[in-house]
């Protein structure tokens, strides 16, 4: 075996995992003239671009604009609705679309694109071995800084004969061809919500179950609703308060045993019921680190987890989205470089890419009255919006939620309401007056002009 006190080949900085987080560390340090080593057993990239939002988004689009050729004589487009064709033929053109828009999950473009910034790629799966040292399948490997970037992986619930039955995860659903003819979604968080509407408006017969109350864990309750009632409008059997308590197979597909005593029969599962950080089996007990009580890695402001050891992206359980990693690695990278950078949460947007879409930021009206603020919520009917009639629209809502003169919160259902809800986003990173909030012209005819009557009546200021 490799001495670990005497490493192959040392480096400034060491990456584990090569998914957004790392590589953009990786990347920005390395052009700041440090040694950088990137190490992967997968995808340069990691699941993002190839498995997961890239591929799932181009499959949400398709789906989508299968829902406005439906509509085609309501817009006005035609006299009437052209007739689609058939659900599988146009599934598997969607999935084309998809797959090369994924680049058909081939990193080979991107290893050449980072290995030209000067960031040596290592190829394995890398286990801290002490401070200081890792090992990558026998060889080992130097470092002055770490940064842990492994991500998270799917987690499967240990419901009796989920192993025996056809299931995917969303990333093997996101990789497959084939479109079936019935699927169980577990899970009505964003990924179980956004993979059923997809197959619903291809033709497959859906049923999604959330043990939950609502779809969205503890997101707005109105825009849950809201979010609900279009899905069901797609087709989609939402079961709320129900989950799976046994499979078998049956005719190949699965028989599944529902809490509510119901059964079903369906072609396949899909296990959308959340994802854990990825923090096993890569030697953090070398170095006397252990996940926090969620099972991230706990970092600080600095997103350093110890001396020398920093973490960033999903392993940290920290709002776990590709943005928050990307936004993670800017302040680990500037921290390495000498820099002195903090990050701060509390603007972290949400979005759900089904249509129509939902997006939040910040806290809704419990939340923060749980963090100890006074919060005060205004409401917004998309419907009242010239834009909901010139498009054609089903409407949506906005809430807001400010305290002490400033916004705290915002959740909103609507049409491209993940692109508008920035401005909120803003608003809350920037601790921007509700006055001056208040105060911001919009162009008309645009969703934008949502906020001017919330934002008024927030501000105490007659419209």
């Amino acid at each position: 075996m490799t001495n670990a006190a005497q490493p192959e080949q040392s480096f400034d900085v060491v990456v584990l995992g090569a998914g957004s987080a790392g590589e953009h560390v990786a990347t920005t340090v390395a052009a700041g003239g440090r040694s950088v080593a990137l190490v992967e057993a997968g995808r340069v990239g990691g699941e993002c671009p190839y498995v997961a939002c890239v591929p799932l988004k181009a499959m949400l689009r398709s789906a989508q604009a299968r829902g406005t050729v439906r509509g085609l004589a309501a817009l006005g487009g035609a006299t009437s609705s052209p007739e689609l064709q058939d659900g599988a033929l146009a599934y598997g053109s969607a999935v084309r679309r998809r797959d090369e828009i994924a680049e058909h999950r081939d990193d080979s473009g991107a290893v050449e694109e980072l290995e030209g910034t000067g960031v040596v790629l290592v190829r394995g799966f890398g286990r801290i071995t002490g401070p200081g040292t890792l090992e990558v399948d026998g060889r080992s490997i130097g470092w002055t800084d770490l940064v842990v970037a492994t991500g998270s992986r799917a987690v499967v619930p240990p419901v009796e004969g989920l192993d025996a039955v056809p299931s995917w995860t969303s990333d093997e659903a996101l990789s497959a061809q084939e479109r079936p003819a019935s699927l169980l979604v577990l899970g009505g968080g964003a990924v179980g919500c956004e993979m059923a509407q997809v197959h619903a408006r291809f033709g497959t017969s859906v049923v999604l179950v959330e043990p939950g109350e609502q779809l969205l864990g503890r997101e707005e309750p109105s825009v849950s609703r809201l979010l609900l009632a279009a899905l069901r409008e797609d087709g989609v059997d939402v079961r709320l308060g129900v989950q799976a308590d046994r499979f078998e197979p049956s005719g190949g597909g699965a028989l599944c045993s529902m809490s509510d005593g119901s059964t079903l029969q369906v072609e396949r599962v899909l296990i959308a019921t959340g994802r854990s950080p990825w923090t096993d089996g890569i030697g953090l007990e070398a170095l006397g680190i252990a996940p926090g009580e969620h099972g991230g890695l706990v970092a600080d402001d600095h997103c350093r987890v110890a001396e020398h050891v920093y973490a960033a992206g999903d392993v940290t359980g920290e709002a776990p989205y590709t943005h928050t990693a990307n936004y993670q690695a800017r302040i680990v990278a500037a921290n390495l470089l000498g820099e002195d950078r903090t990050a701060d949460y509390r603007a972290i947007p949400r979005a759900v890419y089904t249509d129509p879409a939902v997006a939040s930021v910040g806290m809704d009206e419990a939340t923060a009255r749980e963090a100890g603020l006074e919060p005060r919520t205004a409401v917004m009917d998309l419907r009242e919006v010239a834009r909901t009639s010139t498009d054609g629209s089903a409407g949506g809502r906005l809430v807001l939620t400010a305290a002490g003169g400033v916004l705290v919160g915002a959740a909103a259902i609507g049409p491209r309401a993940d692109e508008w809800l920035s401005e909120a986003t803003l608003a809350i990173r920037a601790r921007v007056p509700l006055a001056v909030l208040a105060d911001v012209v919009h162009a008309f005819p645009t969703f934008g002009e949502a906020y001017e009557p919330p934002l008024q009546e927030l501000a105490g200021l007659s419209g």
